[in-house]
């Protein structure tokens, strides 16, 4: 290691992506306890150590045209980041997901020669494919948690290592409320658990479709219970007064999502990283993603990847051969996904049912989940990652940008061919 202390500069915008830098910051100042750590994140990577220039995970936003009415503020933090990167000089530029902004960090910490990381890259082989060229141009060393992922990319001149999915690090770190999860457990009746999401947009958009359905479950089945894991308070009373106004008996809990999921017997779920979560408890789970019809005209054309849902992905042996017209039906897959612009609360409701109503089908689907968590639900992401990106640091001489698709060996060293 170098004699001055090494300087990372972060640039994360989503809530998950929060979580996992700051697992891996933590990795890093265990591996060099003298690291700092600077940059763009959320509340997570400041209480790792990380000394935060802005609160990204507050503009987690998603389509053009929600992007366009924050841009002014983008282009105000594009331009503090680039003056912190020429006076600064970091010795590395880490990025966790959030596309459309960080490619434009990666430019500009090309520009300086300065190297890039991508820790949990974003999905480009499932949208818009034609971005592979700027992770190729701008992007020193993908660090990724998909084996399918590492595979498309590396193909297409990509430098990438495969580290495990950040995710099983969050989910074996968290400091599990045990007794919460056995009184949710010790209820009368099997819990049904809603699941709608960390973004407003999400909620707002998908919100109706998973209470709908619970009030059809909730009519076939008057015993079951059900709870609601919310991301933030604000959206908890947002969740608890939408359901008051239905006369649906749901609970609303915020901060509780790992202890719902594991008291659960089935949940709905709203698509994004929460999926491996339910992977890892091995809940049965129907996925909804609902935008509108103009949307999902759109997504048409950019859409790739036969499946929205990572765990469907996993599950497929060849998850990026053909389109979204190849995909398997929704009751072929572990997870039953509806992408749509229409009411499908009857379809969420039909699989809940399903797997209340027939013991046998819920067992089997609970092995066939636990067999695909055997396979892929390994932890050490970011410890892996850290001594990747400290490797880099700590190289002798001038500073080299990595050359060449870098994949990874039998011995967990990256090479180049």
């Amino acid at each position: 290691m170098a004699s001055s202390s090494p300087l990372v500069y972060f640039s994360v915008g989503e809530p998950s992506g929060d979580v996992h830098a700051a697992n891996l910051i933590k990795a890093l100042r265990r591996e060099c306890p003298g690291l700092r750590a600077v940059g763009y994140g959320g509340p997570k990577m400041q209480a790792a150590g990380c000394e935060l220039h802005e609160d990204l995970t507050k503009l987690a936003v998603m389509w053009f045209l929600r992007v366009f009415w924050n841009i002014r503020t983008f282009l105000q933090l594009l331009a503090r980041a680039e003056q912190f990167f020429a006076t600064e000089r970091p010795d590395a530029v880490v990025l966790v997901d959030y596309p459309g902004f960080n490619w434009l960090i990666a430019k500009r910490a090309k520009r300086l020669g300065i190297p890039v990381f991508y820790y949990s890259p974003p999905q480009v082989w499932a949208w818009a494919r034609w971005r592979v060229k700027k992770m190729r141009e701008r992007v020193d060393l993908a660090l990724s948690g998909l084996p399918f992922e590492v595979r498309w990319l590396s193909e297409r001149g990509c430098r990438v290592t495969y580290v495990g999915h950040p995710f099983f690090d969050e989910v074996r770190q968290y400091p599990f409320d045990e007794a919460f999860c056995a009184q949710q457990r010790a209820g009368q009746g099997p819990l049904v658990v809603l699941l709608p999401g960390s973004r407003n947009q999400e909620l707002k958009h998908n919100l109706r479709w998973l209470l709908s359905a619970a009030e059809r479950i909730h009519a076939a089945r008057p015993d079951v219970r059900f709870a609601a894991a919310c991301f933030r308070d604000s959206q908890a009373e947002s969740v608890r007064q939408q359901a008051d106004a239905r006369g649906l008996p749901l609970e609303v809990f915020h901060g509780r999502t790992p202890e719902l999921i594991a008291a659960a017997h089935s949940c709905i779920a709203v698509s994004g990283s929460v999926s491996l979560e339910l992977l890892h408890h091995a809940r049965p789970t129907v996925v909804v993603y609902w935008i509108d019809a103009l949307a999902y005209f759109v997504q048409t054309f950019f859409r790739k990847a036969k499946y929205i849902t990572l765990v469907n992905l996993l599950a497929d042996e060849d998850p990026l051969a053909g389109r979204p017209r190849d995909a398997a039906p929704p009751d072929a897959l572990l997870f039953p996904e509806y992408l749509t612009w229409q009411d499908r609360s009857a379809d969420l409701a039909r699989h809940v049912l399903g797997w209340l109503n027939d013991p046998a089908a819920h067992a089997r689907r609970v092995g066939e989940l636990e067999a695909l968590r055997d396979r892929f639900g390994q932890s050490g992401a970011a410890v892996k990652a850290a001594r990747l990106i400290l490797a880099s640091v700590a190289a002798p001489g001038p500073r080299e940008t990595l050359r060449g698709p870098h994949l990874r060996t039998a011995g967990g060293v990256v090479r180049s061919p």
